[in-house]
């Protein structure tokens, strides 16, 4: 029988990702903060392309990736975005429909170019972002499909895109008809220094359950309770009493369930190449392995196995088919 819901339904940004790699005095010669990502406008944009290397293009933003990791498990998958309907616009619907994912939203006819985010990987697997949002940043209320949003077991929000105040309200009316429909809406809090700008609102979305899930790192944990020690900010999390999932890079992964807490080790890598999408990845397969009736721990390894393929190789986009790859681990 051919499943006709949806799985998961994510509302983010419609990025495009060009990846190249480069030495440390690339980062110099054009005043790259290592590490960091840093907001260009649309000139910016067209003369770091100029300068870089050979580069890979291909569609991502943060919640698109997690979907893609979700569909390369099996499962069924839908975006909501904005990009606007030129060349890379065309490239960005074209990716996710190669992949089965569903997108559906209309594309803009006039305004920015399609938002698009370049990334300098150096020899060290570390990434430094410097993106141009466009068109993305257009996403609003009418952009929310009710049907589409109403057939999705899970909600999934994107942090980053919490900056617009039309896009901000896009996300609440998609909770509000999820939540009527019987769905769950989970948030990805995306980067501490978008908790820093919005921390009141994050965590009055998780005590008014306008989220039932959130997924953080732990420099976003610690953001969000304003503190440096995690064990604090654990607690404070802990007394939410909501299901949240917590990436600590090196040192795994837990999930804080009203029960207690459930920890996973990462999977094993031969070397980090970039680490471009791991927590985006790891959301991929937790969610999988959620709406797929597992439980919590087995979820949790679902995600850690997403992320270390992630981080093998350059890009935000499983270079395996994850459904294959889980089903060698023993995990499918």
């Amino acid at each position: 029988m051919t499943k006709t819901r949806t799985d998961v339904l994510a509302l983010g940004n419609a990025i495009v990702d060009v990846l190249a790699s480069a030495e440390e005095d690339f980062l110099a010669a054009q005043k790259l903060t290592k590490g960091a990502m840093m907001l260009i406008d649309e000139a910016r944009a067209e003369s770091l392309f100029s300068a870089m290397g050979p580069a890979r293009v291909i569609s991502g933003g943060s919640a698109a990736n997690t979907i893609a990791g979700l569909a390369s498990f099996g499962g069924k998958g839908a975006f909501i975005g904005k990009v606007k309907a030129d060349e890379l616009g065309k490239l960005y619907r074209h990716d996710l429909a190669s992949l089965g994912v569903a997108f559906d939203t209309a594309a803009a006819g006039d305004g920015p170019a399609t938002a698009r985010s370049f990334i300098i990987v150096t020899p060290d697997g570390e990434r430094t972002m410097n993106t141009y949002l466009g068109a993305c940043q257009g996403l609003s209320v009418a952009d929310v499909d009710e049907k589409a949003v109403e057939n999705a077991d899970i909600i999934y929000l994107e942090g980053y895109l919490w900056d617009p105040p039309a896009a901000k309200e896009a996300f609440r009316k998609a909770s509000e008809i999820a939540h009527r429909a019987g769905g769950r809406v989970a948030i990805t809090l995306s980067d501490s220094f978008c908790v820093d700008r919005y921390r009141d609102e994050f965590v009055g979305l998780i005590r008014n359950r306008m989220v039932d899930l959130v997924f953080a790192n732990e420099h976003e944990l610690k953001s969000l309770y304003e503190t440096s020690d995690f064990d604090t900010a654990l607690s404070w999390l802990r007394s939410e009493n909501i299901l949240a999932v917590v990436t600590r890079s090196e040192k795994g992964a837990l999930a804080v369930t009203p029960e207690g807490i459930v920890e996973e080790p990462v999977f094993p890598v031969e070397r980090v190449v970039d680490a471009t999408g791991a927590g985006d990845l790891f959301a991929a397969g937790f969610l999988f392995g959620l709406t797929s009736g597992r439980e919590v721990r087995d979820s949790l390894r679902l995600g850690a196995l997403a992320a270390a393929e992630i981080i093998s190789h350059i890009g935000a986009r499983p270079d395996v088919n994850l459904k294959t790859l889980a089903g060698n681990e023993g995990l499918l």
